[in-house]
């Protein structure tokens, strides 16, 4: 299984079966005159919020990939005639390429426009199973004490923001980590914005001191997993 970090949340983890996760391609300053060709079977969307949603209903009409999202976002999406597949924090699902559950996140989920912000729902994280391998995508969150409960799962890989201001920062990331204990760590939603700013090669040096392996994948690199 190949992992593409495009940067800030956007990943594109592309095996058996191809998974797009919040695709914000189209202004995102990580993307440096790179056009992405993903052709995703499943997108997942933890929130609505503009730098998550992003590119989501255009990568679906082109290659038929299937939302995954809470309700009301995933009910949005289906307005825009795309295939949804709509769930909720706590519901667990088996597909085709193998079973994926939706997870607290403690943030917001408006689609902002002109004068107006449209309620997505409650924002969640992703656990998922895929080729063998657990994965859990927190979204954007704060730290909370229900990542306990995902030690149980024997995670592979921990996808965690650590920029802060909107979401944890690198001391809350790693009290997450310890809190879930999963294999391997990596950080992303950091360095966007200005008021993100974080190091990802410090957390990763602070994970390695807690006993998981880091990961460290530059915006725009690719990753074997």
């Amino acid at each position: 299984m190949r992992l593409m970090y495009v940067g800030h949340s956007a990943m594109y983890f592309e095996g058996e079966v191809k998974i797009l996760i919040d695709p914000f391609i189209t202004g995102n300053p990580w993307v440096k005159q790179k056009q992405y060709d993903f052709s995703p079977d499943y997108i997942f969307l933890s929130h609505g919020h503009g730098d998550h949603l992003g590119d989501a209903i255009d990568f679906a009409k082109r290659s038929g990939a299937t939302i995954i999202a809470p309700y009301e976002l995933a009910t949005w999406c289906s307005w825009q005639d795309v295939l949804t597949h709509p769930m909720h924090i706590g519901g667990k699902y088996q597909f085709p390429f193998g079973w994926v559950k939706l997870v607290n996140a403690i943030h917001g989920s408006g689609l902002i426009t002109k004068h107006e912000i449209h309620y997505m729902g409650h924002p969640c994280g992703f656990l998922w199973e895929s080729e063998g391998k657990r994965f859990y995508y927190a979204g954007d969150t704060a730290l909370t004490y229900d990542m306990k409960l995902l030690k149980d799962y024997s995670i592979d890989y921990a996808f965690l923001p650590i920029g802060g201001n909107f979401t944890m920062d690198v001391e809350d990331a790693l009290k997450a980590a310890e809190m879930i204990r999963p294999k391997t760590v990596m950080p992303v939603h950091y360095n966007t914005f200005e008021v993100i700013e974080a190091s990802p090669e410090e957390f990763v040096k602070k994970i390695k001191d807690r006993g998981m392996e880091g990961l460290y994948v530059k915006p725009g690199e690719e990753q074997e997993l």
